[in-house]
């Protein structure tokens, strides 16, 4: 006689990780539809759903994307031996490469630099705070929201602070502080929307990072703080719509969107560079 193994049978949904039977039509947890699916349950879509990857791409592609801007800098005699020079994109590499604002879309018609030139920094300091901040923030709204809507998060809000900040006449702006406000707007949606102790606990903290962005904001010249402000009403936006895990558990939708956001973000910065390296280089 034949025993067949029943955990064999079994998979950890891949939603909300109970344990379920593979032939589930739904979820009884959380309902997500034919949670046995290969494509639902295969070991890339884990190791992203499970992980910080997404938020190491993102820092990555900044860090990528700010080494090739000095790449794109037009030497002159002299100028490597300043450091601070050395390390700052000039304007020419910036706008190559897909900066934003009304020079660029008004007279270019470059609509996509309100994606790109959120992977774009001005300096070091520039990236260095903004890469901190994001990775501060990122592991709050992966707990709050998934980790796929923090990548629909981070490049929606990031395009709705520059579309803001094109709106309010902003020239030529660069940037992930946009994002990264979405970042901080959500998390505001989320602190005031949960309420408790911890909601509140939540609100006050990010309510002091937000006050603090204004006020830097204000007392430094060259800071965009349209970008700021448009940026973390889009990501207050966003988590509305979206939802967080305690009202509605990340479904197919958010990952299709996640996906969606993804793709047009890859195809944008592949334009940006490539059409960058022809009218730099060629």
């Amino acid at each position: 006689m034949t025993v067949s193994n029943p955990s064999r049978q079994s998979i950890l949904c891949p939603n909300c990780r109970k344990l379920i039977s593979r032939d589930e039509p739904v979820c009884p947890y959380c309902n997500t539809s034919r949670p046995g699916t290969w494509w639902k349950t295969n070991a890339w879509t884990r190791r992203l759903a499970q992980t910080d990857l997404p938020v190491r791409i993102i820092i990555y592609t900044n860090l990528a994307l700010f080494v090739i801007s000095l790449l794109f800098n037009r030497w002159a005699p002299g100028m490597s031996a300043n450091p601070l020079v050395f390390f700052t994109p000039d304007n020419n590499s910036l706008f190559y490469l897909g900066a934003t604002g009304t020079v660029p879309i008004d007279r270019y018609h470059r609509w996509w630099s309100l994606v790109s030139a959120g992977y774009l920094h001005g300096g070091l300091l520039h990236i260095f705070f903004n890469m901190m901040a994001f990775r501060q923030l990122s592991d709050l709204v992966v707990q709050a929201f998934g980790i796929y809507r923090l990548i629909i998060i981070y490049t929606v809000s990031g395009a709705v602070g520059f579309w803001v900040s094109y709106m309010a006449g902003v020239p030529f702006t660069i940037g992930a502080s946009a994002s990264v406000c979405g970042l901080i707007g959500a998390v505001l949606y989320y602190g005031k929307s949960r309420g408790g102790a911890f909601g509140q606990a939540i609100y006050k903290q990010i309510g002091i990072w937000a006050v603090a962005i204004f006020v830097f904001g204000f007392l430094v010249s060259g800071i965009n703080n349209w970008g700021h402000g448009g940026g973390i009403a889009g990501g207050a936006l966003v988590g509305f719509f979206l939802k967080y895990q305690e009202k509605h558990r990340e479904t197919l939708t958010h990952k299709l969107l996640a996906a969606a956001c993804a793709v047009i973000t890859v195809g944008i910065l592949c334009w940006a560079l490539l059409t960058g390296a022809y009218f730099r280089f060629l």
